[in-house]
């Protein structure tokens, strides 16, 4: 075979792999080949993206090089074998070709993606047949990880297959010069989803709640009145439904809260555009950038000083001088905005801005299905918005936030990972090529996360294992994603605490795929996480702060100064925060008030106990009794413990309603105060007890306490509780580092979400020349745990060590 000018033809095959299906990829390729006269063909299989193309010599070497150059944007090619074959007699051009597969796959399988400007032109042109249409998305937009049943990723594999597409939607799918090609959730008024509005009467549901005419007319204008009279609406969004509401209305967001079950935890906004978050929000040049990102994840921002009341209703964060905010994240979003946007200018009102919060009560899953929905939420929602497009699996918002901006560690810290970056894959160090583990997580903010070979797929985001319908939803999250990984676990790995449901989970599916189970301690799977993230396989120190964690002496650890060695699967115990009582056990988390008074009743504070009398009454009578006797009362060396006690003492917080609400307040507290001079702190140090490093936890808590009752303001002493544990912290590593040699250490645990600690300790190490490791793509407290156990176990089958049955 020659080609025109009688030059010998050359013919290369490649395989293309990383996320490269339902991205744009393939008529990428297409354009790419034809624009250098080459033939061949391109087509979606199991083992990625295969692609042969022939032609002059320079032609075809220059195509790997030009391909990486023009990826399409949501395309990530992590590999690109290529070898030369035979030549084809006679092919004349380049095709793309049929999609097919076989059990088993090396393909990522792309996230949810938010939608793209060519989308938003579309919808907001009155000519384009898709005007205001709440379901276009194109190759660089819309819905992929929540529709998709399987590999290869076409439209019979994903909840589209019920929509036929229309002579039009169908000649966009077929032309490779279009960026609809392909495009699988692709879909237009006339062939796509409907969508309907269901408003309840006198709390009765009407009796047609299916799409109808009456129902479907004017659906998304008929919301936006509703938002804009304060009514709350339930709306049916990418990964399941989200409640909304006005905002800017105190009376709105109250009620919502009381329907809600939710009293203080702040709820997360939607904003048309840049500028109605500025308007409320100091958004940097990083923050920005993680807005508009493809994932538009709730971006946790800094809120303006001295907003009017109309402009934010205060309840929407209390406790906090911050906001999460997100811009529209689909079509639907986008419409509704620009609708009620309308709405607004007419009554000479703000431009609008909603809470968009999970559609749910206080502790369950966010509903899934319109009839499910219906029911769960007909005591909150006023009215609802629902489609009949099919969502396969609940995939809640996520939430993130920018951390040490302008310095060497400024990185994006995920709370919440879920929307946007599921099922995006973290590395798994020193993996065995084709093992499979499954890491169950831990019992609150729970996610599983299953390896294939180099890559780790962590789940959503589930919340706490505390009730059936959470770890029903567990279970259908972990089911789901095996299922589209295509993937078998040799070895599932469960944190130790025994009553965990993931921990039950996991058992069981061991022993249905005859894999191996192993435990791995509850902190040593946060400092494996940070350092496999990162690749570390050689011995670290490793700093773990969080609440709580069982640990292997029975105790509660939270505050843990760890020798850790990804490489060989060992850890080992260096130090910790001193153990506090815990009065009450779990109860202590949701009372720190019984915290504090534990720390006077231990220090004999005759004016901490009088204190604590006077304010609890019967309660702290009944608290003394637990201590005095040892009853109910275990110990703990939880960081995030010592924290809920400081917040009580200084009378920031005595009860909470959510987890971290202490802590957070704290936090807040300190911010308020400038960085304490030089000589404010006291003389405490660690020390080293029966062979292990300690930080003086009971002594900083007494120091917060003198000064608080000589007088300081409670912010001058929560930035002072602040800045003397990270002092602390990195002189535990420090002796650490004396006793090992190590002079690097990895951070993680729920407590470096706390951007003032983390900025303090990530500066103070640094100074101190430790080497950091840091979480970055997946979040540094509990929804961390799975990977970093899914990882540990990969080593483990590496080196041969897996032994539980």
């Amino acid at each position: 075979m020659h080609t025109q000018d009688s030059t010998p033809a050359v013919r290369l095959a490649c395989t293309a792999q990383g996320q490269v299906q339902g991205v744009g990829f393939r008529p990428t390729v297409y354009r790419i080949a034809r624009g250098l006269g080459l033939t061949g063909h391109v087509g979606n299989t199991s083992d990625g993206v295969v692609i042969e193309i022939q032609g002059a010599p320079e032609r075809v070497r220059a195509f790997p090089e030009a391909l990486k150059a023009g990826l399409p944007p949501l395309a990530v090619l992590t590999g690109l074998a290529v070898r030369e074959i035979a030549p084809v007699q006679g092919e004349r051009e380049f095709a793309i070709a049929e999609s097919h597969g076989r059990k088993g796959h090396n393909v990522l399988i792309s996230p949810d993606v938010g939608i793209c400007p060519d989308c938003l032109r579309d919808m907001r042109d009155p000519a384009n047949r898709r005007w205001r249409y709440p379901f276009t998305s194109c190759t660089n937009c819309g819905p992929r990880y929540t529709i998709t049943r399987a590999i290869p990723y076409d439209r019979k594999t994903t909840s589209m297959a019920c929509f036929p597409l229309c002579p039009d939607c169908a000649r966009e799918y077929r032309d490779p010069m279009d960026r609809r090609f392909d495009a699988q959730p692709i879909a237009c008024p006339a062939c796509g989803p409907r969508l309907w509005l269901v408003e309840p009467h006198d709390g009765k549901l009407p009796a047609e709640t299916e799409p109808a005419p009456a129902n479907m007319q004017q659906a998304l204008a008929r919301t936006a009145n509703a938002l804009a009279g304060d009514r709350i609406c339930a709306i049916r969004g990418l990964g399941g439904f989200q409640l909304a509401c006005d905002a800017r209305s105190e009376a709105a967001v109250q009620t919502l809260r009381q329907r809600k079950l939710r009293p203080h935890k702040a709820f997360a906004l939607m904003a048309g555009s840049l500028e109605d978050i500025r308007d409320i929000c100091l958004v940097s040049v990083a923050e920005e950038a993680l807005l508009t990102s493809s994932a538009r994840p709730v971006a946790v921002l800094a809120r303006r000083p001295g907003l009017a009341p109309d402009a934010l209703a205060p309840s929407v964060a209390p406790d906090t001088a911050t906001v999460g905010v997100m811009l529209p994240t689909t079509p639907l979003h986008a419409t509704l905005f620009d609708l009620l946007g309308e709405e607004m200018r007419r009554q000479g009102r703000r431009p609008p801005l909603l809470v968009m919060t999970s559609g749910n009560l206080s502790g369950d899953p966010i509903c899934l299905g319109n009839r499910e929905a219906l029911s769960r939420l007909a005591d909150i929602a006023d009215c609802f918005l629902l489609h009949d497009r099919d969502i396969l699996c609940r995939v809640d918002d996520s939430v993130a936030a920018v951390h040490g901006e302008g310095t060497p560690f400024e990185r994006t810290v995920l709370f919440r990972r879920a929307r946007g970056y599921v099922p995006s894959p973290a590395p798994v160090p020193g993996a065995r090529e084709g093992d499979c583990v499954f890491g169950a997580g831990a019992g609150l903010k729970a996610c599983c996360c299953f390896t294939r070979g180099a890559d780790a797929f962590a789940g959503q985001h589930i919340g706490d294992l505390e009730s059936t319908a959470a770890s029903d939803f567990y279970e259908e999250a972990a089911g789901h994603l095996m299922e589209l990984l295509e993937v078998e676990p040799a070895l599932c790995v469960a944190d130790d605490h025994p009553d965990f449901p993931s921990r039950h989970f996991a058992k069981a599916l061991a022993m249905s795929c005859g894999a191996h189970f192993e435990s791995l301690q509850h902190h040593a799977a946060h400092a494996f996480g940070a350092l496999a993230e990162n690749g570390m396989l050689e011995p670290s120190l490793a700093l773990a702060l969080d609440g709580t964690g069982l640990g292997t002496d029975g105790t509660v650890w939270g505050g843990e100064l760890m020798l850790a060695d990804l490489g060989q699967t060992s850890w080992q115990r260096l130090g910790s925060l001193e153990p506090l009582l815990l009065p009450g056990g779990d109860q202590a988390a949701r009372e720190p008030w019984r915290i504090a008074f534990g720390l006077a009743l231990e220090a004999g504070d005759d004016a901490g106990k009088r204190r604590w009398h006077a304010e609890r009454g019967p309660a702290a009578r009944a608290v003394q009794e637990m201590v005095q006797r040892r009853i109910s009362t275990p110990l703990a060396s939880s960081c995030g413990r010592l924290f809920d006690a400081a917040a009580a003492e200084l009378g920031l917080c005595t009860q909470t309603s959510y987890e971290g609400q202490a802590a957070m307040r704290l936090e807040q507290a300190a911010l308020a105060s400038p960085p304490l001079p030089a000589g404010s702190a006291g003389d405490l140090a660690c020390q080293e007890r029966n062979g292990l490093l300690t930080l003086p936890s009971k002594a900083l808590f007494g120091l917060l306490a003198q000064r608080f009752r000589e007088g300081a303001e409670a912010a001058f002493c929560a930035r002072l509780f602040h800045e003397e544990l990270a002092r602390l912290l990195c002189e535990l590593c420090v002796m650490g580092r004396e006793r090992t040699g190590l002079s690097s250490v990895a951070l993680a645990g729920g407590v470096m979400q706390n951007r003032l600690l983390a900025g303090l300790l990530t500066e103070g190490l640094a100074r101190r020349g430790f080497r950091l490791f840091l979480n970055r793509l997946l979040p540094p407290g509990d929804g961390g745990i799975a990977y970093g156990q899914a990882c540990w176990g990969a080593r483990l089958l590496a080196l041969g060590k897996a032994q539980g049955a």
